[in-house]
């Protein structure tokens, strides 16, 4: 028997990579390696749901499918090293694993702020552990919420502890709106009202030069000198890519993994890179590699780079991205690349103090919708995905 295909984490994107591979033919040994002690789980809800206390830790597993079932699972155990040429990882524990194949799944991990100050009561959303240390938090009575980062886990965060009842919510950003990075102004100007509208706080355009406290933190200590008040800090600054174990191939990890359009590590057809770690060209848009953290990336790049691991795939990877958050009683539902098309906003279809509808174009092509508001704005941003589909790319 040969040394089979290694799937390098045990996320969501490992298990969608073990199942694809076994949907495009593969019918030899699949071993995956995650350094979680879980098997893989949904983490959209550790925000929300888990926060708030609706959903059990138990409901986040998925469940792998039939086809799956003969695959070897390696948990608790982290690959540190790894040789490209040699065709081999090394493990924690000091074994080493040849391979056939190599897939790259090991995502991201919160980047934590360097400032000065306690440690104790600073927490991070990643992780069941994650979210169960910052509820058993939040619920304390009384407690003053301060939440480092107004992007998707910073707002989902903060509607989340105001729904529990917490004391005082307050979000800091050095950026002059909510979410303004991938939104722009007008959606961050909307999503702004909305959340002060519910009690959530905000410090926008200063950033935090330390915490302040003994063992604990008690507060949180703004560039501009100002000092806010906190029993719990939660940071939501980005997200750093687990590509160390990848040092010494010569490959580029300057953000991420970069791949070529078939998901192809390095030039290597036995290396592939699946999920949030994958820095992949976009055939559908610029051709430009972009990593890109949305829940259905890992099933997107799982399909196409198991088909490239047997074999099967010749066309370049060109998937139509989708996001949506929950936050308050209002959702943001996405298609496309947003982000590509900030400089021409238009509405689309409603108003921002309600539902809305907003197109982002480049050249004048449509390049991304965003609905905020109920279920009629998510539904109409969903009428959009055709025609986004139907697109050419804009290099062409």
């Amino acid at each position: 028997m040969g040394a089979g295909i290694v799937v390098a984490g045990a996320s969501m994107g490992g298990l969608r990579a073990a199942e694809q591979l076994r949907a495009a033919g593969w019918t030899g040994r699949i071993t995956v390696v995650g350094d979680e002690p879980h098997m893989p789980y949904n983490r959209p809800p550790l925000s929300k749901e888990v926060l708030a206390g609706r959903a059990p830790f138990a409901s986040l597993a998925f469940t792998p499918k039939a086809s799956a079932a003969d695959v070897e699972w390696r948990l608790g155990a982290r690959i540190v090293a790894s040789r490209l040429a040699e065709r081999t990882v090394s493990l924690d524990d000091g074994s080493v694993l040849p391979y056939d194949g190599l897939v790259v799944a090991t995502g991201m991990r919160p980047r934590r702020l360097g400032c000065p100050g306690p440690l104790t009561g600073r927490h991070t959303v990643r992780t069941i552990d994650d979210a169960q240390g910052l509820r058993d938090e939040l619920t304390r009575p009384g407690a003053r919420v301060v939440v480092v980062g107004a992007g998707f886990i910073g707002c989902e965060v903060a509607a989340t502890a105001v729904a529990l009842g917490v004391a005082e919510v307050t979000v800091v950003d050095p950026l002059p709106l909510p979410m303004v990075g991938p939104l722009g102004e007008l959606l961050g100007r909307a999503l702004l009202k909305r959340h002060e509208e519910r009690g959530v706080r905000f410090a926008l355009g200063t950033g935090v030069a330390g915490f302040a406290g003994e063992d604990r933190v008690t507060g949180v200590v703004l560039s501009d000198g100002t000092v806010l008040e906190a029993d719990v800090v939660v940071e939501s600054v980005g997200s750093v890519a687990n590509t160390e174990w990848l040092d010494g191939n010569g490959l580029d990890l300057s953000d991420g993994v970069l791949t070529d359009g078939l998901l192809r590590v390095g030039g290597r057809p036995e290396v592939v890179a699946v999920g949030d770690v994958a820095r992949f060209p976009n055939a559908r848009y610029d051709g430009v590699p972009r990593r890109v953290e949305h829940w259905s990336i890992p099933t997107d790049t799982a399909k196409h780079a198991a088909r490239t691991l047997v074999g099967t795939e010749q066309a370049p990877f060109a998937p139509l991205p989708t996001f949506w958050s929950d936050q308050h009683e209002f959702r943001l539902q996405s298609f496309g690349a947003p982000a590509l098309g900030k400089d021409d906003v238009r509405i689309l279809d409603g108003d921002p103090e309600g539902d809305v509808l907003v197109g982002y174009h480049t050249g004048g092509r449509l390049v991304g919708v965003v609905a905020l508001g109920g279920h009629a704005a998510a539904t109409g941003a969903a009428r959009y995905r055709a025609q986004l589909l139907k697109q050419p790319a804009l290099t062409a």
